[in-house]
């Protein structure tokens, strides 16, 4: 076995869940409409933590769903968005056609909605409320530290990064950003850039770029994007992160 396979299988061995999550489908106000998502529930006693999980291109399919467990099973309640009214994309062609046809305004206000539904749950710690998204949901994932002030931790795998100081100016949340050095869309430069602009304006931020990493590099059905030993300590961070930001 590799080494790389056997250091991933560590890295995913320390990370194993704390509490068994249930899940449902829920149905909340986005403005005038009614939409849904999957919310998991972590066993136990609350209130927990809660976390906002973004999908990718793809739409809210059975990878992001799995993110979504996995992350409820260490502590937080997870509403896993779906930003796509249903539509699951099967092939890049058919994903970029959807991505394209959601309203950037619509998908903002249906995170904001998403925010205000975790806070108006019972068992959810309403100060410790947090996002996570990858790829387009990784962009979005930004989108929601910048219209949230109240978010307590924002994770941002591999999505797009804003440039206006001003802007930026309106994150509050501290960041995680997890980068792929070989992504032909974000180039490392314009990450380390997003970093020091962040931390310029006093922002608490951690960025890490993978060497050998490009685009995708954490979902395993990007068969030659995938890397395993990446994927794990990706997670790792990720984990620690919630643990000190939504957590203390």
């Amino acid at each position: 076995m590799k080494k790389s396979t056997l250091f991933a299988l560590a890295l995913l061995l320390t990370a194993t869940s704390l509490f068994a999550a249930e899940s449902k489908t829920v149905t909340y106000k986005s403005g005038d409409e009614s939409i849904s998502g999957e919310l998991y529930t972590p066993a136990g006693k609350g209130p927990f933590p809660a976390l906002i999980v973004i999908h990718e291109w793809w739409g809210l399919n059975d990878w992001v769903k799995e993110q979504a467990q996995k992350l409820s099973e260490q502590g937080y309640v997870t509403l896993a968005v779906d930003l796509y009214r249903g539509k699951v994309a099967t092939t890049p062609e058919e994903a970029h056609e959807i991505m394209r046809g959601v309203p950037e305004d619509r998908a903002k206000r249906d995170l904001h909605a998403a925010f205000e539904f975790l806070a108006s749950q019972p068992n959810v710690k309403k100060d410790r409320i947090g996002a996570i998204g990858w790829c387009m949901g990784g962009g979005y994932a930004l989108d929601v530290a910048l219209q949230e002030p109240t978010l307590a931790a924002d994770v941002i795998n591999y999505g797009h990064l804003a440039t206006d100081p001003e802007s930026m100016k309106k994150i509050h949340a501290p960041i995680l950003g997890i980068f792929g050095a070989q992504d032909k869309g974000i180039p490392p430069a314009d990450v380390r850039n997003f970093g020091e602009q962040l931390e310029k304006l006093g922002k608490k931020v951690e960025i890490k770029i993978y060497d050998d990493a490009g685009h995708a590099f954490e979902n395993p059905n990007n068969k030659e994007g995938y890397r395993a030993a990446d994927a794990a300590d990706a997670w790792r961070r990720t984990v620690d992160f919630l643990e000190s930001t939504l957590k203390k």
